[in-house]
């Protein structure tokens, strides 16, 4: 019988200057967590019971999704992130280490490569595949900026899966297998997650969605639209084409205006610019000079909008996009930085469709201290091609529907990827089908932040007195307080009702503290206890006892020899964690 006395639960009363944002306050507050250094936190006896619950809850999917667990090195050599082209592409993100031999090993980060390198040597026919495998494992990445508690750390509890399949339409069947699991696992955690589109970074691959939960303090921002299902992160945010913009009033019934070069000293941004031209910014166009591939490109999105890099790369199916430097941009434009313009230019012009069709603008010409107003972006320059490459905002309208498409804030939580080919072309993992022919097998990863997925149960789940769990998740779903525990009969009536408890497979902490009864309400609904029952004297009296839910207000009281079923049919309410 867990007793609160002989554990270590340092509730504290005041909120830690360390934290940022609720659920890392609450996981201090409540005796969850303890900060090491930035980025590292040893986790306490009820903070590791809630994480076990939810890597049960994990394990328990996953296999019944037909996947295999295996635990693999936290160091990997060098060689094969090498293979992949992966260990400049990670940068300093990774820890890396020497050994005695002075051969270089990073720490995991992930594990594409060795679950790769284990498939080229243990799968080599058709009669293999499918295999999907996964671990929970401890990653470690150099964040710049550690924050948020468990959010961002250097190291952190993960749960990653590889599926390995014959061809796409098994490696499809693969993806919506773990993309199911992973809705049943947040559900089951209490949790309301949003699934979005997403972009797939390092990762590679063709397509990804994240899973998200929906909260102010999250990092990572979304869109999703008012009038269909379609979501995505800003990074991967697609816009329906806007209508073009209409010409300037002056030249909207006579003939199209020609380009003419203004002067415009000291006028380099996008504010400048339209102040002394007196024209709205969406009316000039901006001209980015970046290298792709090594080469120089002009990039033209409306002097209203951003670029989404990321969109930039995914449309020219290139990861190397940068903007270029400052003798760059002189030579190919024969102007300082800030009077790039479209005219003129005999490098490759790739602008964001919305400015397709656009008149009366204007833009950099290309020579110090100089616009050019009235360009017709069609007539006036040599367009290579136009995509989507604007960062999509609150507004713009859904390219499923043309619904309006509304800014959120996430926390990620779950990542799914569909990888194709990449890591077992460059990694030889490959297999004989049928015929004798030997072809890569085709990937899927998927990943579940296990450390991020428990805080975010408190970020969505707590209120001004401290945490509210789930019962799937909580260290405990039942807390028994004796408010009388140096009395024999109180703590005898505590002893027998958690024994029952206990035998019927509910986990009891008893608060056993020689403190005031305040002091024990208080840290139960700080940890946030699903059920709390309280003996006390007044009730063992009357042959009575007080059980309570954390989210209402009203406790009820119950007879002692039935308070075993009471609390055992108010567990029972919550299936998989999830009140009903």
């Amino acid at each position: 019988m867990p007793l609160w006395s002989q554990s270590l639960i340092p509730t504290l009363r005041e909120n830690p200057q360390e934290a940022e944002i609720p659920s890392h306050t609450l996981m201090l507050r409540a005796g969850l967590i303890r900060r090491l250094s930035g980025g590292l936190y040893t986790f306490l006896p009820l903070g590791l019971r809630a994480l076990r619950r939810v890597e049960r809850i994990v394990r328990e999917e996953m296999d019944a999704a037909g996947a295999l667990e295996v635990l693999m090195p936290a160091l990997q050599p060098r060689e094969l992130w090498d293979r992949t082209g992966r260990y400049e592409a990670m940068g300093d993100v990774m820890f890396k280490v020497r050994d005695r031999q002075q051969r270089e090993l990073v720490l995991g980060p992930t594990h594409e490569e060795v679950i790769t390198e284990l498939a080229a040597r243990e799968i080599n026919s058709y009669r293999g595949l499918p295999r999907t495998f996964y671990q929970i494992q401890n990653k470690f990445r150099d964040e710049i900026r550690p924050r948020f508690g468990l959010m961002r750390a250097k190291e952190f509890s993960m749960k990653d899966a590889y599926s390995f399949d014959l061809g796409w339409d098994e490696a499809d069947a693969s993806y919506q297998a773990m993309y199911n699991a992973y809705t049943r696992i947040f559900t089951r955690c209490g949790l309301r997650t949003r699934v979005v589109e997403a972009d797939t970074g390092a990762m590679g691959g063709k397509w990804s969605h994240e899973f998200m939960v929906l909260a102010e303090a999250g990092e990572d921002g979304l869109v999703e639209c008012e009038g269909c299902p379609y979501a995505a992160n800003l990074e991967r945010a697609e816009r329906r084409a806007p209508d073009a913009p209409p010409p300037p009033q002056a030249a909207a019934d006579g003939a199209a205006e020609s380009p003419r070069d203004v002067e415009t000293p000291g006028c380099k941004t996008i504010e400048q610019v339209s102040a002394f031209l007196r024209c709205e910014p969406a009316r000039l166009i901006k001209t980015l000079i970046y290298t792709v591939n090594g080469r120089p490109a002009a990039v033209l999105v409306a002097g209203d909008r951003d670029l989404n890099e990321h969109k930039l790369a995914r449309a020219l199916e290139t990861g190397d996009v940068a903007l270029a430097d400052d003798a760059t941009i002189e030579r190919v434009t024969g102007a300082p930085v800030g009077f790039a313009g479209p005219v003129g230019l005999d490098i490759p012009v790739y602008a964001d469709q919305g400015l397709r069709g656009i008149s009366g603008a204007a833009a950099g010409a290309n020579r110090a201290d100089t616009h050019v107003t009235g360009v017709s972006l069609d007539r006036d320059a040599a367009v290579t091609a136009y995509y989507d490459l604007a960062a999509v905002r609150e507004g713009d309208r859904c390219p499923r529907c043309g619904g309006r498409l509304r800014e959120k804030r996430g926390i990620e939580v779950g990542h799914v990827f569909k990888l194709g080919t990449r890591y077992s072309e460059r990694l030889g993992a490959l297999y004989l089908d049928e015929h004798g022919e030997r072809k890569p097998m085709v990937m899927g990863c998927y990943g579940i932040g296990v450390t991020r997925t428990l805080q975010a149960v408190i970020e969505q789940s707590h209120d001004d007195k401290g945490i509210v769990w789930p019962a799937a998740v909580a260290p405990y779903p039942v807390v028994i307080l004796d408010l009388d525990p140096s009395v024999p009969a109180s703590a005898g009536a505590a002893a027998r009702l958690a024994e029952t408890l206990e035998a019927r497979g509910i986990d009891v902490l008893v608060d056993d503290r020689d403190e005031r009864p305040g002091i024990k309400f208080h840290d139960a609904d700080l940890i946030g206890f699903p059920l709390r029952v309280v003996i006390g004297r007044r009730g063992l009296e009357q042959g009575k006892l007080e059980v309570k839910r954390r989210t209402e207000e009203k406790a009820e009281m119950v007879a002692i020899e039935a308070a075993a079923e009471a609390v055992a049919a108010r567990i029972r309410e919550w299936s998989g964690g999830v009140k009903e």
